[in-house]
């Protein structure tokens, strides 16, 4: 028990640490969205969009699965040279694999523009978002390299302040200038550049970067290799609605689409928080044989993913229309039932937490692929039934089920195949009794009100308290628990008995 609250302790207080780095990161990202879906139309945002996902699709193509197989390789070995080899592998066959996937798009740029765009800019923007490729993908491995070290606060410097950020700003300062629907991909061009230029900076702190080192092209690669298909279906199933309503419908229902997805993903801010430890601790654990621990620490952060996301899904889920015209404008009025439907979908990741993570860290990339598979075809062909006849909102519902679908099969995997699952009493209850009574409240709420800049703040503070408070009553706090309290007794300065009285001493 001491090991794994060592262990626990290490991956909150790291989690603490990325969580603020991954809220400002998304926040940022969805910043990003709010000044591009103000400053242009929902066509021109729909455009974007379409650019985005093809920049994202080439970009995980590019990574060859390297960026977790780099991650999960370097904390395997103690000596410099062995760690050397695992980057230099990881950085060599990404930059191979760039190449040719940029050269294939910037070949084909016409075609894409002909079925997916309805704009006459549809060339220029495209090509700057294929050029920005190899830049994502290498910075993407980078961090996965910086993540094998688990050290949280560069990854927090490059990932989620500098990238997003000098997104951000160059976004804002070229819409200002005049720039237009050209404004995004060059932003995410130059800060790509600058991003991945500052990664290896810090990088280089950590281990350097000159000097003897052993590659493990066989190993990675074999490890790599599933996720390959693996994370391009993951993607595919994130960004095949997005391709798919530009092919089917105008690039507005792109656009009103576009802006229910970002704020349905920010239920993933929790669950990003844990993942970036998770892995490779969860890999070290494996690789003495310590499948306990690993189980422990998978339950007790999915159920706190799960109280920390929670606040956020009452609130999409009861006051949709709320939320997207305090973001979007009243323009994006329309995209509300989109984001409900959408909110449950991305949900599920919170119910389960990161088990495709755990999956990788036990080795077994194969029943990955073939989830992440299954989920695919489910959302291609949801997507060709129903975005014909539904528009966007058939999209929100294809991806919903899809995501549903993934998670349901990962946990079935874990569960009948390692006999490890995320569910115990305490999660049990955890799982039932808040959204039993928290959510009807919410919605009967709705009829009577509405959130805005000032009220969402103190409602999902207000949820959150509550369903903590329910929590405890009902007996969903363990022993290791005490971590966290502790953690946020030492953050605080102060103790805190109330919650403390229902955080039982030993496992029950």
């Amino acid at each position: 028990m001491a090991d794994t609250n060592s262990e626990l302790s290490q991956l909150l207080s790291s989690a603490a640490v990325v969580f603020l780095g991954t809220v400002v990161g998304s926040a940022s990202m969805l910043i990003e969205r709010v000044l591009v879906g103000r400053a242009l139309d929902p066509s021109a945002y729909g455009e974007i969009s379409i650019g985005l996902a093809i920049l994202s699709f080439g970009s995980i193509i590019s990574m060859a699965g390297f960026a977790q197989g780099v991650p999960r390789y370097m904390p395997r070995f103690d000596a410099e040279a062995d760690k050397r080899g695992v980057w230099l592998t990881g950085i060599g066959v990404t930059g191979l694999v760039s190449v040719v996937v940029t050269g294939v798009f910037l070949l084909n740029l016409e075609t894409l523009d002909a079925l997916l765009l309805d704009g006459e800019e549809g060339v220029r923007l495209l090509r700057l978002f294929v050029l920005s490729i190899p830049f994502v993908a290498g910075l993407r491995v980078t961090v996965g390299a910086i993540r094998g070290f688990e050290h949280t606060m560069y990854k927090t410097y490059v990932k989620d302040l500098l990238y997003p950020g000098g997104r951000i700003l160059l976004l804002w300062v070229l819409l200002e200038a005049g720039i237009g629907i050209y404004a995004a991909g060059y932003a995410y061009l130059a800060s790509a550049i600058a991003s991945l230029v500052a990664a290896h900076l810090l990088l280089r702190r950590l281990l350097p970067l000159v000097g003897r080192f052993r590659t493990y092209a066989r190993e990675m690669t074999a490890f790599s290799a599933p996720l390959v298909v693996s994370t391009t279906l993951m993607l595919l199933l994130t960004k095949t609605d997005t391709v798919m309503l530009g092919y089917f419908q105008p690039s507005r229902e792109v656009g009103l689409y576009g802006a229910a997805y970002p704020l349905a993903n920010g239920l993933l801010l929790a669950h990003a928080a844990f993942g970036f430890l998770y892995l490779p601790l969860a890999s070290r654990l494996d690789s003495t044989d310590e499948r306990d621990e690993i189980e422990s620490i998978y339950t007790v952060t999915t159920k706190w993913i799960y109280l920390v996301t929670f606040p956020a899904f009452v609130a999409f889920v009861a006051f949709p229309e709320d939320v997207v015209t305090l973001f979007f404008g009243d323009r994006y009025a329309l995209a509300a039932p989109a984001l409900a439907v959408l909110t449950f979908g991305f949900f599920t990741n919170a119910a389960v937490g990161r088990n495709r993570e755990t999956l990788s860290a036990l080795g077994k990339t194969t029943p990955i692929l073939a989830a992440n598979l299954f989920a695919f075809i489910c959302n291609l062909g949801l997507n060709l039934l129903l975005i014909p006849r539904y528009g966007f909102v058939g999209a929100a519902y294809a991806s919903a089920i899809s995501f549903i679908t993934l998670n349901a099969v990962v946990y079935a995997t874990l569960k009948l195949k390692f006999d490890i699952t995320p569910l115990s009493d305490e999660t049990l209850r955890t799982f039932v009794v808040p959204p039993a009574i928290v959510v009807p409240t919410a919605l009967l709420l709705s009829r009577w009100t509405e959130l805005t800049a000032v009220t969402l703040p103190v409602f999902l503070v207000s949820v959150g308290l509550l369903s903590l408070g329910l929590t405890g009553v009902v007996g969903g706090l363990q022993s290791e628990d005490g971590v966290i309290l502790e953690l946020v007794e030492d953050a605080l300065g102060v103790r805190v008995p109330v919650v403390r009285r229902y955080i039982p001493d030993d496992d029950r």
